[in-house]
């Protein structure tokens, strides 16, 4: 276990490989920025957000699409632009974008949530080059994910306050049936973003839980890897091989004398999976 990038964020989130560029994305929500971290060098980088930025994704036409509390972004790294294409809750201005991912076929699914964490406000949406629409699942208070199977056809979400891993399926882009996947006991966290590796197990990370687990594709508990941090907020599956798993964490919530034990708070982490990721797919947006 590693700290690659002792970066300090308040709410690190979103991490996604971008074969492209052979390094890792993700953002600090609450900063708010965009960060860049290209392994082979050690390179970082930052792009200032106009507001809270839940996620970034990589986009086809070479640039890429950003989820802020205002909406939907296309974002430029090369001029630093946000560029507002879609505002699925404009009627909600109390909510945010919180996480997201792009499916085998190039749509974003993506989640919103109440920003005061209280009312069930939170959706999921699916979004292609014909528009952002209502996934139609419940609404929570706090959504993370998706994440899907490898053969795209199972998509796993989580209701992070109620602690509880739902998986849904998924045909022609729509969902067609919901079941529970796994619960998180009390004391062990809070479910935060969840990713799928190569052999189709879930890794969700845990907030308030110092750490992230493993479940199989049958809900049973594989693996529980442990951080030097509370917050672990989500992990990403890199590198040429797929198989470094980045750790995104959050200083958010943590009292002085918490943050004074917990030096490495908002760190991004690196460690050995064991296992390898899937490859990406960029957005057709």
């Amino acid at each position: 276990m590693t700290a690659v990038w002792e970066l300090g964020a308040t709410l690190g989130e979103g991490p996604v490989w971008v074969a492209r560029d052979a390094a890792l994305w993700f953002v600090d929500i609450k900063a708010p920025a965009i960060h860049r971290f290209t392994p082979a060098t050690g390179e970082t980088r930052s792009w200032p957000a106009p507001a809270q930025v839940g996620w970034v994704l990589p986009s086809a036409r070479g640039d890429m699409i950003a989820g802020l509390q205002t909406g939907i972004c296309r974002f430029d790294p090369v001029t630093g632009l946000f560029t507002p294409i879609a505002a699925p809750e404009a009627h909600l201005p109390t909510n945010r974008l919180n996480d997201a991912t792009v499916a085998s076929d190039g749509a974003i699914w993506c989640g919103s949530m109440d920003d005061g964490e209280e009312a069930d406000t939170g959706r999921f949406y699916r979004m292609d080059g014909a528009g952002c629409l209502d996934a139609g699942l419940p609404p929570i208070c706090i959504t993370n994910g998706p994440a899907f199977s490898p053969d795209g056809t199972v998509m796993y979400h989580n209701d992070t306050l109620g602690r509880r891993l739902w998986a849904s399926d998924v045909v022609d882009g729509r969902i067609t049936a919901t079941r529970l996947f796994a619960t998180i006991e009390d004391g062990a966290g809070y479910p935060d973003g969840p990713t799928v590796d190569a052999e189709g197990c879930v890794w969700v990370g845990l907030f308030c839980g110092w750490g992230v687990r493993r479940y199989a594709p049958d809900g049973r508990l594989l693996t529980t890897v442990s951080l030097p941090v509370a917050n672990v907020t989500k992990v990403a599956f890199g590198g040429p091989d797929l198989r470094t798993a980045y750790a995104t964490t959050a200083a958010k919530g943590l009292t002085a004398e918490e943050r004074a034990a917990q030096p490495l708070a908002g760190a991004l982490f690196a460690f050995d999976a064991g296992v390898a990721g899937l490859a990406g797919t960029l957005a057709n947006i």
